[in-house]
C-alpha cells in the first residue's frame, strides 16, 4: 500500500500546530486549491477523538467527497483519520508533533489504497502518490505560514486549543 511520508519544521509551539492541523476552517483554507469544504459532521472550529467529517473538493476535474473519523488523539502529540467512504479502498492519515527547536516537527503518514485491482495498483504508484505528496505538501506549507504568522489568530484564540468565534461563522 503507498505511503506518502512529509516532515515539515514549523517555528511555533506544538500546541498551536496541533491545532491547526485538526482547524476544519484552517484546512478548508489550507486546500483552495482543489476547493476542498466541510459539508457534513463537524463542518466548524477544531475536530476531535470520535468527530466524523465529510469534505466535498475537486480532484482531476470530478467533484468528490471523502468521510474521515478521528480515530486517534492525544493532544499536542498526533491524532489520526482514518476514511469512512470515499474514493479510496483504504485511506488513513496520521500526524505527529515533535517539539523540537526552534518549534515543532510535523511528520505527515498518509497511506491509501485505491480500488479496482491492478488499475488502481498502477493510479496509486504512477499518478496518485506524487499527487497527494504535492497536495499535502501544499496543505502543510499553509499551516507554516499561518502558525509562523499572526494568521493563526483567526483560527485559534491562543495555543490552548479554542476555536476563534469567526472561525466558527
Amino acid at each position: 500500500m503507498p505511503c506518502v511520508r512529509l516532515f515539515t519544521s514549523i517555528s511555533a509551539p506544538p500546541e498551536r500546530v496541533f491545532d491547526l492541523a485538526r482547524s476544519i476552517d484552517a484546512h478548508q483554507q489550507s486546500t483552495e486549491g482543489t476547493h476542498e469544504r466541510a459539508v457534513a459532521g463537524v463542518t466548524h472550529g477544531l475536530i476531535d477523538l470520535g468527530d466524523e467529517v465529510t469534505w466535498e473538493a475537486r480532484h482531476f476535474g470530478i467533484k468528490q467527497t471523502l468521510t474521515v473519523k478521528i480515530t486517534g488523539f492525544e493532544r499536542p502529540i498526533r491524532f489520526q483519520d482514518i476514511m469512512i467512504s470515499g474514493a479510496f479502498k483504504r485511506m488513513q492519515h496520521d500526524h505527529e508533533f515533535m517539539a523540537q527547536p526552534p518549534g515543532t516537527l510535523m511528520v505527515d503518514r498518509f497511506e491509501f489504497e485505491s480500488p479496482i485491482g491492478i488499475f488502481g495498483w498502477m493510479a496509486d504508484r504512477f499518478v496518485l502518490v506524487h499527487y497527494m505528496r504535492r497536495f499535502l505538501t501544499r496543505r502543510n506549507q499553509v499551516l507554516k505560514n499561518l502558525a509562523e504568522s499572526e494568521e493563526w489568530r483567526k483560527y485559534l484564540t491562543a495555543d490552548t486549543g479554542a476555536a476563534t468565534p469567526t472561525s466558527l461563522q
